[in-house]
């Protein structure tokens, strides 16, 4: 006989108001996040890591973590933003070490209503929007 036990599964309601258009669906390339970039307190409290972060691509290992324009490991060169919110933390309360999702290299995006901002790791700054458009990358912020 098969005992099914009792499982409980959390969902991350998905905020796109940070996309102003939908220019640029039709391509995202796949990515995978190296959770160890992230901070827990700061870019998943809730255990998921938002769409609309803003990336850079380690250059080490070739994952991506949240765009730094201090760092020196690669992050601080933006190269596009998390088309969708990522599980980080499971079931059993552990951290993964790799998620996979998409990344946005396209797109019409509203500045003011992205997850981050200031200072904070994974936010947008001037030189990020210089790093988008100099990869080739049309990402119009208003």
């Amino acid at each position: 006989m098969t005992f099914l036990g009792v499982q409980s599964t959390s969902y991350q309601v998905e905020n796109l108001s940070w996309k102003a258009s939908g220019f640029g669906d039709e391509y995202h390339p796949g990515i995978t996040l190296d959770i160890s970039k992230f901070t827990a307190g700061t870019h998943f409290p809730n255990g998921y890591i938002p769409s609309g972060t803003v990336l850079g691509k380690v250059t080490a290992s070739g994952l991506y973590g949240p765009y730094n324009d201090a760092a020196s490991d690669g992050t601080q060169t933006a190269a596009g933003l998390l088309i969708a919110s990522v599980r980080v933390t499971q079931a059993s309360g552990t951290n993964a070490t790799r998620v996979s999702s998409g990344l946005m290299i396209r797109g019409d995006v509203i500045q003011a209503n992205m997850p981050f901002s200031g200072a904070t790791t994974g936010a947008i700054d001037a030189n990020g929007k210089a790093d988008l458009l100099a990869n080739g990358n049309l990402v119009r912020f208003e």
